[in-house]
């Protein structure tokens, strides 16, 4: 594989890959630490997201320049994650786009405590998001290495419940820090943290500079055959070789994000219904995170166990959230908001997971930035028109999802069976 060329990157690997195995972290610890870089990293990015309409709002920008720079960055994270997982298949260089990446993020957001007036803040905002798209298909390419021997489901799992740590974490911070001293403390203090996820980073490339040692096998192939491996990636089209199976499973998740509601569309509804305060919908959000995290490490066990047919959760926690979350009344749609949060958890860990058992070694970097493209924009296109039902025909919005959430348990149904994926291992 392609990897072999991590190590002129960061560090170098010597020895023959069972010794390169032996020396490395385990399984487990290497997930650990990379669980850490991102909830560290979350605490960054998601600390500024949650002031960025406000800090806009507060340099003269109204609702549509908002949306639109929002919008933007939302849809340069998901797009260009098209370009960057083949240029890090082609490269081979997993750890310096993990490590760009996130360099980026983390550079980008506490610059949003200089003068940099509202066009430069409007640059950093998509830049964060740049960032995203440029780490994702290498990193969780890194991961699927280490959760071949834990199971990738776990793998995925354990990283995000660290993951959603920070998420919660991060907004309480800067929501201190601007309480206390505006919003250049509340970006700059994020430096912090920032400045951790690279020193963690840098040391766990180090650490392991071929995550290829945890594969079955994936030790020990020879250096000829990495060449190789390299040179028909390079001749290859950049979506070519990916199988039907995949493009099955992408329509899957095409559909099921399609009718699966923004957090922002649930609590405007919250709002506008008059069920709570402004200033009370970010407790909601933080609790949805909290299931986020329990329903990642569940489903993510489960999938080790039975694959794909555990999926089945999402649709259904999809539809029963979005039914509770658009009640009239209080109660029901905080239930509502904590099954959004648990779909959350299922499509950011368990969904991500299965990507790597679909495809061949060499190809993950790509179907990884693939299929985020494809669910991405499913779910930004299918969040408009849910925004648009709520709107003009409230009474069709639960409707209409409960109808495509059962359109996207047949799609479930229609990938398991072009290849017998229900026969997985149960150990």
């Amino acid at each position: 594989m392609a990897d072999d060329n991590a190590s002129e990157h960061i560090g170098d690997a010597p020895g023959t890959g069972a010794e390169r195995a032996a020396s490395a972290l385990s399984p487990w610890r290497f997930v650990m630490v990379f669980g850490v870089v991102s909830l560290l990293a979350d605490a960054v990015y998601e600390g500024a997201r949650s002031i960025t309409g406000p800090f806009l709002g507060s340099l003269g920008a109204g609702a549509v320049l908002v949306g639109v720079v929002t919008g933007a960055g939302e849809a340069a994270g998901l797009v260009l994650r098209l370009v960057s997982g083949p240029a890090a298949e082609w490269s081979g260089r997993y750890w310096g786009w993990t490590i760009a990446g996130y360099g980026l993020t983390v550079v980008a957001v506490p610059a949003l405590a200089l003068p940099v007036g509202l066009a430069g803040a409007c640059a950093l905002v998509v830049a964060e998001r740049v960032g995203k798209a440029t780490r994702s298909p290498a990193k969780d390419t890194l991961l699927s290495h280490a959760g071949s021997s834990m199971g990738r489901g776990t793998a995925f799992a354990v990283h995000e419940a660290l993951d959603q740590t920070g998420a919660f974490a991060g907004p309480l911070l800067v929501a201190a820090a601007v309480a206390w001293h505006g919003y250049s403390l509340g970006f700059a203090i994020l430096a912090v943290p920032g400045v951790a996820v690279l020193v963690v980073l840098v040391w766990l490339a180090r650490r392991v500079p071929d995550a290829r040692v945890y594969e079955d096998g994936a030790g020990r192939v020879p250096a000829e055959a990495s060449t190789a491996g390299s040179a028909a990636v390079r001749g290859r089209a950049p979506l070519a070789g990916l199988g039907r199976v995949f493009w099955r499973y992408a329509v899957f998740s095409a559909v099921t994000m399609a009718g699966f509601a923004t957090f922002g569309l649930i609590g405007f509804h919250l709002v506008e219904a008059h069920l709570m305060s402004p200033q009370a919908v970010p407790l909601v959000y933080a609790g949805a995170m909290a299931t986020d995290a329990m329903a990642a490490l569940a489903t993510g066990r489960l999938f080790d166990r039975w694959g794909l047919r555990v999926l089945v959760a999402l649709p259904v926690l999809a539809g029963a959230g979005t039914a509770l979350a658009f009640a009239g009344s209080l109660f029901p749609a905080l239930a509502g908001a904590a099954l959004w949060g648990a779909a959350m958890g299922v499509q950011e860990s368990t969904m991500r997971a299965a990507v790597a058992d679909l495809v061949p070694a060499t190809r993950r970097p790509t179907a990884y930035g693939a299929f985020a493209a494809v669910y991405g924009t499913a779910w930004l296109g299918g969040g408009a028109g849910l925004g648009a039902l709520y709107g003009h025909a409230h009474a069709a919005l639960v409707p209409v999802v409960l109808a495509v959430q059962a359109v996207a348990l047949t799609a479930l149904w229609w990938v398991n069976s072009a290849a017998g994926l229900d026969d997985r291992p149960t150990g």
